[in-house]
């Protein structure tokens, strides 16, 4: 049986660490294991990262591609299918959805897609709609509101 006071490592997981600068007997002191000269030997040295000792680095020497949009809408996606859990006649918006659990995060705010179908006529009130939904929704006899 397994018990906490008998839980170890795995054989070879852990390792002592290095301790430097311990005197000539330790095999890592004088200049503990830095070299004698050199950026690297000195105290505080540090490079970015990405620093290629000089040569042109990898991230300038590669060509850029393409923007990142930064007025991007992230919406959250919700499929006609799983509005099946609300009742006719019901308002389906933000705040319901999230009630249910099918948006957990609301982001710039929820659309609507078509995939599945709808049983019954349901309000439903989103931030965008899919062609193919806003005419299942109508065809269901609900109604689909653009809500900004």
């Amino acid at each position: 049986m397994i018990r906490l006071n008998t839980l170890r490592p795995a054989k070879g997981a852990n390792r002592k660490t290095k301790r430097v600068g311990r005197g000539p007997g330790s095999g890592h002191g004088k200049t503990s294991c830095r070299g004698y000269n050199g950026q690297l030997s000195r105290a505080g040295s540090s490079m970015r990262p990405g620093f290629e000792g000089g040569q042109m680095p990898l991230y300038r020497r590669l060509p850029k591609r393409g923007f990142t949009n930064i007025f991007r809408k992230k919406y959250a996606l919700v499929n006609l299918k799983q509005l099946s859990v609300f009742s006719a006649g019901a308002v389906v918006d933000l705040d319901a959805l999230m009630d249910v659990g099918i948006v957990r995060r609301a982001f710039d705010g929820v659309k609507i897609l078509g995939n599945g179908t709808l049983s019954c006529a349901l309000t439903v009130r989103a931030q965008g709609f899919s062609r193919s939904a806003q005419e299942k929704i109508q065809n269901a006899g609900g109604l689909a509101e653009v809500v900004e």
